[in-house]
């Protein structure tokens, strides 16, 4: 792994035990997972900057409330709303509720599951932000969870269960971005396609005074005929100076 990719990973590393700290890291805590790294004391400080940036609070955690839209607030208050109708739970009760569900008991996972929905929330609150609807942040965590509450066999402790239904929700909002990520760019470079094929053949079809053929554009330009007519079908076929 070269300095580039352990930074990135570091960096990575540090928001994830901030959201699994409720949002917040300790300063010890940065400059020890970057220590390997050797920074000086400008590029810690723009480490800090970029954390601060991101909603991660250092040595106390920020209000997420203050990075959402209004949209995601009105969302927001009408989810909770309906959840504020759930019954509520001590810690004790939480605990026993937890183990039931461990046994593999189908109410306890059932209830386990309407206990976790506000850690849910609070976690998708974190992830906001980063080109994702905040309701389908909730949506892909309560899935998660909904699977995690039966995988809890193997686990030997409550703390334990814990622990595991909180990454996995974390897993789930982090691959849901990074699946949305990854579809941006791909429809970036479908458009990019798109764009340079309708440019090529207005000129060509400026230059004869006619609509032009796929076989002639791709002759004049050097694109393939299959980039050609790929860049058609996903334009809808409204490229105009193409037969």
């Amino acid at each position: 792994m070269n300095r580039e990719e352990l930074f990135a990973k570091t960096l990575e590393q540090v928001q994830r035990t901030a959201a699994e700290q409720g949002n917040c890291v300790s300063e010890a805590q940065v400059m020890e997972a970057f220590a390997p790294l050797s920074l000086d004391s400008g590029q810690m400080q723009l480490v800090f900057d970029y954390l601060v940036k991101h909603k991660v609070g250092i040595g106390e955690p920020v209000d997420l409330d203050d990075y959402l839209t209004d949209k995601e607030k009105s969302y927001l208050q009408n989810y909770l709303d309906q959840i504020e109708l759930l019954p509520s739970y001590t810690s004790g009760e939480k605990e026993a509720v937890t183990l039931s569900a461990m046994a593999g008991e189908a109410d306890a996972q059932r209830r386990l599951i309407e206990i976790y929905l506000r850690d849910v929330v609070d976690i998708a609150k974190i992830y906001t932000g980063q080109g994702v609807f905040l309701e389908d942040l909730i949506g892909e965590g309560n899935m998660a969870l909904t699977v995690g509450v039966t995988m809890l066999g193997s686990m030997e402790t409550p703390g334990e269960a814990d622990g595991m239904l909180g990454k996995l929700i974390m897993d789930a909002m982090e691959e849901h971005i990074r699946e949305n990520v990854d579809r941006e760019r791909v429809d970036k470079r479908a458009l990019d396609r798109v764009n340079k094929v309708l440019k090529k053949a207005k000129a060509l079809s400026e230059e004869l005074k006619r609509k032009v053929t796929v076989e002639e554009l791709a002759a004049e330009t050097g694109m393939s005929e299959n980039t050609i007519r790929d860049a058609v079908r996903i334009s809808g076929f409204q490229i105009e100076y193409i037969e």
